[in-house]
């Protein structure tokens, strides 16, 4: 029986059970696994234990949640518990090929009152688009996973590839803990994996899917201003003091331009120069300033070009400001003068640029722009977390299969792609198990991760599932 032959009827079951499958999502989008919240915690444990179940439920073997130990400051909770990585196996036929599948089941903040049309924590259907924190970062590819396995057992067909589940729930925070235990286990748990494909990003726009081969890093920062011992009254203080948040605006304000180039010396110096055979890479790729338009709701394009677009997403770095912790933010008008506060910014990181030599140029830099404020509150600049960029080949078997998958579900080519996220623990899979990476996208372009009123589509992620089984197929083949 061909590989088409024998995907005829699991795509039909898939068809069928598309009720349960958004119903799963739904379970899973009803838990607010926020890593990045302390008072959340909680959630992010009842999330691993809903996989536990859910594995359980469809026969895995060998289930295990992997302790990650009490978390590293800066935390609240110096007793503060990392999630658990949840480890299961489908098969062990040695005559099978291995597959390590990965993806997280943490989410990023999200309250109603930041702009979502509905409760982020209740997935919406709304013509033909389920909303809802988590539904396409990262919950609705991980689920996606857990549907395609029934849909093979529900038919009593056999898995063509031994399956190795990895799924974490500190992903939106860093990825605390996970470096260590695939090191730990890339003998032992891990041992005799073929290839590792991760679900955890996006088409480039909105009609055409992609396989992904490249991702920048990231490193997140915060520059902590200190000033008086308390919040203070603006009637009383304002003007006689330094205060803290004036302090924070003006050495944030000289990190970056309005078009987004980095002013900091010496971090674009170390970013590896375009070649030609790189450059016409980018003149094949679908891809046009209106799609980033739709992505982002907004006419705010920096570039007009695709290849400028692309090139400034995918291959150079970007700095970014987040938000500023403990500033007034609510409705109204609160007069006070706070007295410490918090910036957060992140860099995004491509070859050829080096992680410590970034964090030293970047610490260094707001120490001496501070310092000639000549302020007498004190200023901490660190560094929260870090993860490497990533490049791999687009041309071995896994990729071959993918493109198979996708040509069969989509009835298209895709495009090989780069992106401009990060997914830190790609380069450890590579380095410590030494195999190579697919990243294999379920949602579009415009799904809205990490924003409000997230999304994936009903058709991305029901036919996202036959991809998902087609690649399981083509690649065991």
């Amino acid at each position: 029986m061909t590989v088409e032959e024998t995907l005829k009827p699991l795509f039909e079951e898939i068809n069928r059970l598309k009720p349960k499958f958004i119903q799963r999502l739904a379970d899973a989008v009803a838990i607010p696994s926020v890593s990045g919240d302390e008072s959340l915690r909680p959630e992010v444990f009842k999330m691993s234990q809903f996989l536990k179940s859910e594995l359980e439920s469809l026969g895995a073997s060998d289930i295990q949640l992997k302790p990650l130990g009490i978390q590293p400051p800066p935390v609240v909770d110096p007793k503060l518990e990392l999630p658990p990585i949840v480890l299961a196996r489908f098969g062990s036929d040695p005559k099978k090929k291995t597959l390590l599948i990965y993806g997280h089941y943490d989410v990023q903040p999200a309250l109603i009152e930041d702009g979502w049309n509905t409760d982020p924590f209740k997935l919406i259907e709304v013509n033909d688009k389920l909303y809802g924190r988590g539904s396409t970062d990262d919950k609705g590819p991980v689920i996606g996973w857990l549907n395609s396995i029934e849909a093979h057992k529900n038919l009593g067909i056999e898995l063509p590839v031994n399956l190795v589940c990895c799924f974490e729930g500190m992903e939106e925070s860093g990825s605390i803990g996970l470096d260590e235990l695939v090191a730990a286990e890339a003998n032992a748990y891990f041992k005799g994996v073929d290839t590792v494909c991760i679900s955890d990003n996006y088409w480039l726009g909105t009609k055409k899917p992609v396989l992904t081969y490249g991702l920048r890093g990231c490193n997140y920062y915060q520059v902590s201003i200190k000033g008086p011992g308390a919040d203070l009254h603006s009637g009383i203080f304002g003007g006689v003091i330094h205060e803290p948040m004036t302090d924070l605006f003006n050495i944030m304000s000289t990190m970056v331009d309005t078009s987004g180039k980095i002013l900091i010396p010496g971090v674009n110096e170390m970013v590896a120069p375009v070649t030609e055979k790189e450059a016409k890479l980018y003149e094949n790729i679908e891809f046009d300033v209106d799609e980033l338009n739709l992505a982002s709701g907004s006419n705010t394009a920096i570039y007009q070009t695709k290849k400028d677009i692309l090139m400034h997403r995918w291959r150079y770095p970007s700095l970014s400001i987040h938000g500023i912790e403990g500033a007034f933010y609510g409705g109204g008008a609160k007069t006070v003068i706070p007295a410490k506060v918090i910036g957060k910014f992140s860099i995004r990181t491509v070859p050829d640029m080096d992680s410590k030599t970034l964090d030293k140029l970047v610490i260094d830099f707001l120490n001496e722009k501070f310092k000639a404020l000549g302020s007498p509150n004190t200023c901490v600049v660190e560094l929260i977390h870090d993860g490497a960029y990533w490049v791999s080949d687009p041309y071995n078997d896994s990729f071959e299969a993918a493109k198979k998958a996708t040509k069969l579900v989509w009835n298209v080519d895709p495009d090989l792609t780069r992106e401009g996220g990060s997914i830190p623990i790609t380069l450890t899979f590579e380095e410590q198990l030494k195999t190579n990476v697919l990243l294999l996208p379920m949602g579009k372009g415009d799904d809205g991760a990490h924003s409000i009123n997230e999304k994936i589509d009903v058709a991305n992620y029901i036919e996202g599932v036959k991809t998902l089984s087609a690649y399981l197929h083509y690649y065991g083949a």
